[in-house]
């Protein structure tokens, strides 16, 4: 005997209003946590990217620092030979070939060395470094060999006297076109003017230097014999003599550089939004000082990540007559 059809609707029921309310829950759960898996997915990869673009800035900021620091005090062949180990001249302030300035924000001045601290204070207590070189000759009294360069990778022409050097400038300032601090270049054109400066790197929150230095004591002037060896480090500031010829004397005798940067990337790319304290010249209490603003960065709430970059550079070229 076939069933009826009034039997066949009642073994035929749906969901209780329990079951599906149920079964929405489960379901939303299940989205929530793909919603959710995806997200830190995409905040992985975000990050993952950040850091590899973070890890190129900071390469390049430090591979150019290095190419130009190198540079500093070098002297064509003929002139190297003919005057000696210094750029003489029969002026006691010439400028030396290494300078610089503690927290300082870029004046043509300070580069000029005619006014010793013109300028405001630099972005987050940056310091500013002034280098001099020369060019080597391919052929006496012919062209540039093209070996150095300034800061802005552009070639340094032939001197034309003992005293003809170029001048590269690093410091930090806010660009105008993305907001961000930026490591720039300024430099010396042939004719004597200084261009705009250009920036090299976003992202470089803070520039801190200390000098290695030989027979130098912090606000006087060098009384001692001195030698190729650095044996302390200092800041710029410190080099500051009790007149700018005792000044200049201290700058003569730089043996070494070391470099501090905190470069940093954008707005969301670190995994959690609070970053810890950056040390641009070391681990905490190696080289950082109270009486240096920017020798350490405090702590963060912007959710960017930061590297910390610190290398040194032992100077090839004398400084001065040894």
């Amino acid at each position: 005997m076939m069933p009826s059809t009034l039997s066949k609707a009642h073994t035929q029921q749906g969901l209780t209003l329990v079951e599906l309310l149920v079964a929405l829950a489960l379901s939303g759960l299940v989205i929530l946590a793909g919603v959710a898996a995806m997200s830190f997915a995409r905040q992985g990869f975000l990050s993952v990217d950040a850091t590899s673009q973070l890890r190129d800035n900071a390469r390049f900021a430090s591979q150019i620092m290095r190419r130009i620091i190198v540079q500093a005090g070098f002297q064509d062949t003929d002139y190297a030979v003919s005057v000696g180990s210094d750029f003489k001249t029969a002026d006691a302030t010439e400028q030396p070939n290494v300078r610089g300035y503690n927290n300082k924000k870029y004046h043509q001045n300070l580069a000029t060395g005619a006014d010793p601290s013109p300028a405001a204070a630099g972005v987050n207590g940056s310091d500013l470094l002034v280098l001099r070189f020369q060019s080597g000759r391919a052929v006496e009294g012919g062209a540039s060999d093209e070996a150095m360069i300034k800061c802005n990778g552009q070639k340094v022409t032939a001197p034309i006297s003992s005293t003809d050097r170029t001048a590269s400038i690093f410091h930090v300032a806010v660009s105008a076109t993305t907001g961000e601090p930026t490591l720039m270049c300024s430099w010396q054109n042939d004719d004597g003017t200084w261009p705009t400066a250009e920036p090299l790197v976003d992202g470089v929150e803070t520039l801190q230097i200390l000098y290695g230095v030989d027979g130098v004591t912090p606000g006087a002037a060098p009384t001692t014999a001195a030698d190729t060896v650095p044996d302390r480090y200092l800041r710029a500031d410190q080099l500051n003599g009790p007149t700018e010829a005792a000044t200049i004397a201290n700058w003569k005798r730089v043996r070494s550089i070391r470099v501090g940067m905190v470069v940093r990337g954008p707005r969301g790319s670190a995994p959690e939004l609070t970053v810890p304290a950056q040390y641009p010249l070391g681990p905490n209490n190696l080289m950082n000082s109270t009486n240096d603003v920017g020798s350490t960065l405090a702590q963060q709430s912007d959710g960017r990540l930061r590297q910390t970059v610190t290398f040194t550079i032992h100077l090839r070229n004398p400084q001065d007559n040894l």
